[in-house]
């Protein structure tokens, strides 16, 4: 996709990035600093050829919990990302390359292999001259729930990654094709649907997890091969993710799916290893936990933000919650 001259932000240009779409074109190394500060985090740029010109392009849409974008310097580059806590990055080199640092471990992407920076580690990109590249910013509590409920339990499952993603295999190929559909998809389309939102981020999520070694690759795949899990299972998930925030039950769900309650019992603790409604309640506490985050304290209650998710009883919902995330929502709300 090409990007569209007359929207371009040159390096006189104050404004700021809209909540949908980000588009700006500058040579000023503050300024590309300072939109990527506001785009993904806190991060140091240092040009390492000063005879090279830097000419810096982000095209940038955030959709529920993934954003997708295409980025360049032209320049050659030195970036130091503060330590992200709350989402991936997933990278994909169109042209040129990167060498990638952490800690004692080195990457060099390109075409033919790309990279993900992991929630928590730090991180130092060379971005050599000419590189351009497709990268995606996919929230870790979204890639952790997801996991969790592939392996089947109700709590958030920590996710690493391995830095090397290889994209001349078939499943590297995928990605790379899934993450070019997603960006020209989104390209000046407006917000869709939340139902599709929901679709679109489980898509991405899953497809990531199965798709790039992690810590947890061994357990996925072994749940794979064990057996086929029932269509109806996946539709009643699915079904629950999307109407979390609505009053359902175990009778809705089954009429949902056009099973029994005692089928859909039984299918969830053989394949998932818990039952509806305990998946509905982890759903709802990470929604809570979602709202919180962004949300002001000075103008946000924990009770408010809980009632609205179904947790009547304050006490009850605090010790889940604490359980789940390690802190009280309170703490998370202060953050």
């Amino acid at each position: 996709m090409k990007l569209k001259e007359e929207l371009h932000s040159e390096a006189n240009d104050d404004s700021s990035p809209s909540a949908d779409a980000e588009l700006f074109r500058t040579r000023d190394i503050e300024q590309a600093r300072d939109w990527g500060t506001r785009t993904f985090c806190e991060n140091e740029l240092r040009n390492i050829d000063v005879r090279g010109e830097l000419d810096a392009r982000l095209m940038y849409r955030k959709y529920g919990s993934i954003g997708i974008g295409r980025m360049s310097y032209g320049g050659e580059l030195r970036i130091r990302p503060t330590t992200f806590d709350d989402f991936y990055l997933v990278q994909v080199p169109l042209s040129g390359g990167e060498h990638i640092t952490n800690g004692n471990q080195s990457v060099s992407s390109s075409p033919t292999v790309g990279s993900i920076l992991n929630a928590g580690q730090q991180h130092e990109i060379v971005h050599t001259t000419g590189t351009e590249k497709l990268i995606l910013r996919i929230d870790r509590g979204l890639v952790e729930r997801l996991c969790g409920q592939h392996l089947g339990n109700d709590a958030q499952t920590r996710v690493e990654f391995d830095t090397a993603m290889p994209l001349d295999s078939a499943a590297g190929r995928r990605w790379a094709s899934t993450m070019q559909w997603l960006f020209d998809y989104l390209d000046g389309t407006p917000s869709s649907s939340p139902l599709l939102a929901a679709q679109i981020e489980h898509m991405i999520g899953s497809l990531l997890l199965v798709s790039q070694a992690s810590n947890h690759s061994l357990a996925l795949n072994e749940d794979r091969s064990r057996s086929v899990t029932p269509a109806f299972i996946r539709k009643a998930e699915i079904f629950i993710e999307e109407r979390a925030h609505e009053p359902i039950t175990v009778g809705t769900i089954a009429e949902h799916v056009g099973v029994s309650t005692s089928s859909l019992y039984t299918g969830f603790r053989k394949y998932r290893n818990t039952s509806p409604m305990h998946l509905l309640k982890s759903i709802r506490l990470n929604r809570v936990r979602e709202q919180l985050l962004k949300s002001d304290p000075r103008n946000t209650t924990v009770t408010a933000v809980a009632y609205q998710w179904g947790f009547a009883h304050l006490g009850h919902f605090t010790t889940y919650y604490k359980r789940w995330f390690g802190e009280t929502p309170s703490e998370t709300l202060a953050r």
